[in-house]
C-alpha cells in the first residue's frame, strides 16, 4: 500500500489533504468518496481509472477529478513511482472514503 502524510483542517472544516507516495505497480483499492475528491499529481508516472472507463496516464501537473460517489483507483505506472495530492471533504458523518475491492493484477495488467 502507499504511504501518506495526512494533514486535516481543524474544525469545523472537512478537508484533508494527503500526499501520497506509491512505489512502482502500487495502486488503491477501487474505492469512492461521498462529497468527490481532487488529485495533484506532483511527481513521476501514475494511472487512474474510473469504473467502466478507459485507463489514463497521469503525470507531473495534471488534475484529476473524481465526483462524489465515482468508483474510481489510482496508482503507479508498473515501472514508474508516483506522487500526488489528494485533496478531499468529508460528509456529514465525516466519511471521506468508500473503500471496496482490490484492483486485481489482470485489472492492473490491462491498464499498463
Amino acid at each position: 500500500m502507499p504511504g501518506s502524510i495526512r494533514p486535516a483542517a481543524p474544525s469545523p472544516s472537512r478537508v484533508t489533504a494527503n500526499l501520497v507516495h506509491f512505489m512502482p505497480g502500487a495502486r488503491t483499492h477501487w474505492h469512492r468518496h461521498p462529497l468527490s475528491q481532487t488529485v495533484f499529481v506532483t511527481e513521476e508516472i501514475g494511472l487512474c481509472q474510473r469504473r467502466g472507463g478507459p485507463v489514463e496516464v497521469i503525470r507531473p501537473g495534471d488534475r484529476v477529478l473524481f465526483e462524489a460517489h465515482e468508483e474510481h483507483w489510482h496508482g503507479a505506472a508498473p515501472n514508474r513511482l508516483m506522487v500526488h495530492l489528494a485533496i478531499n471533504e468529508g460528509d456529514d458523518d465525516h466519511a471521506v472514503v468508500h473503500w471496496q475491492e482490490s484492483v486485481t493484477d489482470e485489472e492492473y495488467a490491462a491498464a499498463a
